[in-house]
């Protein structure tokens, strides 16, 4: 009867029940009917309680700033200059898309609300030019699993702080992982397109002069990225007020230095603020909502137990005896953390695994620094599959895609990250390498 919410989801899901409701009709059914121990003003004010997150103001922020740099002229000048790099690539916007979140790696310290402002400033440009608004949100979903892994993505805080290992160290293992991440990628948007005849915008690569040409008048625009990147290595700003910071300067810059930006524009910026926010919001609440149904059962830890031949998950000794090969123990883990990516949130996947896996795979001389990493980036995959992703479902909301669709055009990218998966995990030294300098 405790997996019987889990039922309850998938059922009104293949019902064509938005899966917000679905998830909050089988969690409150389960409170109501099968554990009515908890008062019901306590269940309820769990879903408020979920609303209070700080860092949940990225995203509100993240998707205005990118309403704006459209209204405002900055989109088009910062996909300009991209397309004067790497216009001349298979699939050039994409491709572009993909590295733009490598460069925005960390700036909101959410894969979901990097996924959001993507969403708004790339997707309606790639649609544009001939992309499938599939295509188009899968890539962007794709992309966003990369950007927690770059430095200062929270989930490595988290971790850090858990498994009591250097915050340094964690961030200096992130660069490599997370550009193996994005070239993983952009070799599948390579493939596609050809396949799929997305032509370069450019017939043959900039010339230098075209490229400082187009830099001097895109300057604003890459100051965006790259000015809230510095502002938070600088320790200038927090995250989630770097998502202000955006969007004070995307307004300035439309009003005084690109002047395409106009009162009538306030309007319809608001209403796209609050339509998107509104949407991804109330799926993170219920994906939260559920997470508590979920811990409350502890479904997590008996998923865990399975692992072990012991009833005590605590008992790390037990699960030694499962397996000491540290190739077959990854391996086990690796499967563990994609199957609870795909319903937990990253930060609370963290918060319940890693003081059970730390102490086993230490014992089996894995480096806990290598080890988160390969925590997060398991986790982010997960944060792309059916039937709870976050990204996943953060991307559809904003484009309006067909979760069906989107899985169609995302399953060539899951397979390019498990790709990357497997080389984190057993090429240590390519992690490593910066941390031991």
């Amino acid at each position: 009867m405790a997996y019987l919410p889990v039922i309850i989801v998938f059922v009104l899901y293949f019902s064509s029940i938005p899966i917000a409701y679905a998830l909050f009709g089988a969690t409150i059914s389960y409170f109501t009917f099968l554990d009515a121990t908890s008062p019901a003003h306590l269940v309820f004010q769990r879903i408020i309680t979920s609303t209070q997150s700080f860092p949940l103001l990225a995203i509100p922020f993240f998707i205005m700033a990118g309403s704006i740099m459209n209204y405002a002229g900055i989109s088009d000048k910062l996909m300009k200059f991209t397309d004067v790099l790497m216009g001349h690539m298979t699939g050039g916007l994409a491709q572009v898309n993909v590295l733009l979140s490598l460069l925005m790696g960390g700036v909101s310290g959410s894969a979901n609300a990097d996924a959001a402002m993507q969403s708004k400033m790339l997707v309606p440009e790639m649609e544009k030019r001939g992309y499938g608004r599939a295509f188009s949100a899968a890539v962007t979903a794709a992309s966003s699993a990369s950007t927690p892994v770059i430095p200062p993505g929270i989930n490595l805080i988290i971790y850090a702080l858990i498994a009591s290992v250097s915050v340094t160290k964690m961030f200096m293992a992130g660069y490599v992982p997370g550009i193996l991440m994005a070239v993983s990628m952009m070799i599948v948007v390579a493939i596609v397109s050809k396949k799929r005849g997305y032509k370069p915008s450019r017939e043959k690569a900039a010339t230098f002069g075209e490229i400082m040409t187009q830099f001097k008048e895109s300057i604003w625009a890459l100051l965006f990225p790259f000015g809230i990147i510095a502002g938070l290595r600088m320790g200038m700003f927090t995250p989630s007020e770097a998502g202000a910071v955006a969007v004070v300067y995307c307004i300035l810059v439309g009003v005084f230095i690109y002047k395409e930006l106009k009162w009538e524009y306030a309007w319809p910026i608001m209403k796209e603020t609050i339509y998107g926010t509104s949407s991804v919001v109330l799926i993170i609440v219920a994906a939260s909502f559920f997470g508590y149904y979920l811990n409350w059962e502890r479904i997590p830890q008996h998923i865990t137990c399975l692992l072990y031949t012991s009833p005590s998950p605590r008992d790390t000794s037990a699960m030694l005896d499962f397996t000491r090969n540290p190739y077959m123990m990854l391996m086990l883990v690796n499967i563990l953390l994609l199957i609870l990516g795909m319903f937990l949130e990253g930060g609370a996947a963290l918060i319940i695994l890693a003081p059970l896996l730390v102490p086993v795979v230490t014992k089996l001389g894995v480096d806990p620094v290598h080890f988160g990493i390969i925590c997060i980036v398991n986790i982010m995959i997960g944060g792309l599959t059916p039937p709870f992703g976050s990204m996943m479902f953060t991307v559809c909301a904003i484009t309006e895609t067909p979760l069906g669709e989107f899985f169609k055009e995302v399953w060539p990218f899951i397979v390019a990250l498990l790709v990357a998966l497997l080389i984190v995990t057993y090429v240590p030294g390519l992690v490593m390498f910066l941390p031991n300098l």
